[in-house]
């Protein structure tokens, strides 16, 4: 918000008025190393080329200020009537200061949206060893997919917190508990007809005994990640299945594996108690006939999610062969992915004809008939959410490399001090001189207080920069504002997902100010580094 005009000196003058301007390119810039540019005009400049403009060479006859010390984005702050051309630490020939086009006061750092080019899930990469979602193998049983990332940590009603990790049921878990409840049933009528109206009851309850199987099966997962001090942010139940979202990656394909494999390895436990239990009852009981399906249903599982192609489990599985192979996590991400995709293609092919022909127990049944469009919608729904998950690990395996390239030390802008009563028009020149792009409004003793917004300059008008101080245009430094010249990569975003701000300013770990960081230019470079091929 701007302030109230700032005193005019005792001696009256016109205002100094704003450096000519240009469009800063659309990359973050780094600090200046001395190195001698022309300093372009608003004349020659291309505003919004996103390239940095071209203007003439000063003339050779023209005073030459020496470079600037590597590495030192911050200038000397001035005091009150010293020109900046006088700070020994001034770069010259450098871009000139101008906020950005796309300045806009953004509560969080932008975050690409899934399905535009080359963006990613999430900018935060979570492992999910799941069952299901857009992320998983769909079957409900448990696959290994990875999830992505959300701010709540909800996402339906709490359960429990085994072993210090939260469990949610999804609402759209209730969608397909009712589902069950139905079919089995219908199977209930035929097996003990005895039983009527009860046998939804008994459904019921097989119904939630094998989302628990699903559950242990999730926790099989958890429970690995922390033996590997991984953190665990949730487990949750949905639709087609559970999702435990592990917050990083494996550090080496046999852990990798061993990650992977106790999912399916605890299903295959769980069969086996279920099938101990059914020889000590009797058959055709209730008792039998649950036991009998939770059996039958935890084989499924372990059978399902052992396919060597992500985001199954067994996808995993194959991922850390290939990558304990070629050394390449990569190269296993991209070996797992296509043996998913051709997975895909089998099941929404083969599931129809394998169910036509009585392959899997039933009786053959005529092509056009109620059964059979229900196995044909049962395997596209599968082999979509198959595909989809194995493109998934692409683009989070493409963001996981990609992620050390963004570095808060090569994206901070050079900052200009100024004091809180300086006109804005005085700041920009400053920053022009300086070849900087941001403004820090200081204290008297050179401290930092605030950053001054790039959005808020953006919206006052040229006419009125020179009675409109800094310090109604900027916003205080907080403690999550201010952030280390060495963060990079995942570590980089999480800090600034944490404290949602436009503007962070930057600080080397000696507590030296290094320079000003915007949201805008992190998300430039992330796109780009996502858009370039692995």
């Amino acid at each position: 918000m701007p302030s109230e005009p700032a005193p005019r000196p005792e001696t009256p003058q016109q205002p100094a008025p704003a450096a000519p301007v240009v469009q800063p390119s659309q990359g973050g810039e780094q600090p200046s190393t001395g190195e001698q540019r022309p300093v372009p005009t608003l004349d020659e400049a291309a505003p919004g080329s996103g390239q940095r403009a071209e203007a003439k060479a000063p003339a050779a006859d023209a005073p030459q200020q020496p470079p600037a010390r590597p590495g030192v984005p911050m200038t000397k702050p001035p005091r009150d009537g010293q020109d900046q051309d006088t700070a020994s630490d001034a770069p010259q020939h450098t871009p000139q200061y101008l906020p950005s086009d796309d300045a806009r006061p953004a509560e969080q750092l932008p975050t690409p949206r899934p399905g535009d080019p080359g963006a990613p899930q999430a900018h935060r990469p979570r492992t999910a060893y799941a069952g299901g979602d857009g992320d998983s193998d769909g079957d409900g049983k448990g696959g290994a997919a990875r999830g992505k990332g959300r701010k709540n940590p909800g996402g339906g009603l709490l359960m429990g917190r085994p072993f210090g990790v939260p469990v949610y049921v999804a609402p759209s878990w209730f969608l397909v508990a009712a589902l069950i409840t139905w079919v089995f049933g219908g199977q209930l009528d035929r097996v003990l007809p005895e039983l009527g109206g009860a046998r939804y009851l008994v459904s019921l309850f097989f119904a939630v005994a094998f989302y628990a199987s699903v559950l242990v099966h999730e926790l099989a997962h958890t429970v690995a990640a922390l033996r590997f001090k991984l953190p665990v942010r949730r487990i949750q139940l949905q639709f087609f299945g559970g999702v435990s979202e592990i917050e990083k990656e494996s550090e080496t394909p046999g852990r990798e594996f061993v990650l992977a494999f106790v999912g399916p390895l605890l299903s295959l436990v769980l069969a086996g108690v279920f099938y101990a239990g059914m020889r000590v009852v009797e058959p055709g009981t209730v008792p039998g006939v649950l036991l009998a399906g939770l059996m039958i249903s935890n084989l499924i599982v372990a059978a399902f999610n052992l396919l060597p192609g992500l985001p199954l489990d067994g996808g995993r599985m194959l991922r850390a062969v290939v990558w304990k192979i070629t050394g390449k996590p990569m190269s296993g991400t991209i070996a797992a992915a296509w043996v998913g995709r051709a997975l895909a293609i089998s099941v929404l092919i083969g599931l129809p004809l394998l169910n036509q022909s009585g392959a899997l127990g039933g009786e053959p049944q005529d092509i056009g008939g109620m059964n059979t469009v229900t196995d044909a919608l049962l395997a596209a729904i599968l082999a979509a959410i198959i595909w989809t998950g194995a493109g998934n690990s692409l683009r989070m395996a493409r963001l996981r490399e990609h992620l050390p390239e963004l570095r808060a030390r090569t994206l901070t802008r050079r900052a200009v001090p100024v004091e809180s009563h300086t006109p804005l028009s005085e700041a920009l020149r400053r920053a022009n001189d300086a070849g900087a792009r941001a403004l820090v409004v200081v204290d008297p003793d050179g401290d930092p207080m605030a950053v001054v917004r790039e959005a808020a300059i953006v919206s006052v008008p040229q006419h009125r920069r020179p009675w409109v101080a800094v310090s109604g245009l900027a916003q205080d430094i907080t403690e999550g504002m201010r952030i280390s010249a060495e963060l990079a990569g995942e570590e980089l975003l999480d800090t600034l997902r944490a404290t949602p701000a436009t503007e962070y300013l930057v600080v080397e770990d000696s507590g030296e100010i290094y320079g000003v960081l915007s949201a805008a230019d992190v998300e430039r470079a992330f796109v780009k580094a996502m858009a370039r091929p692995s």
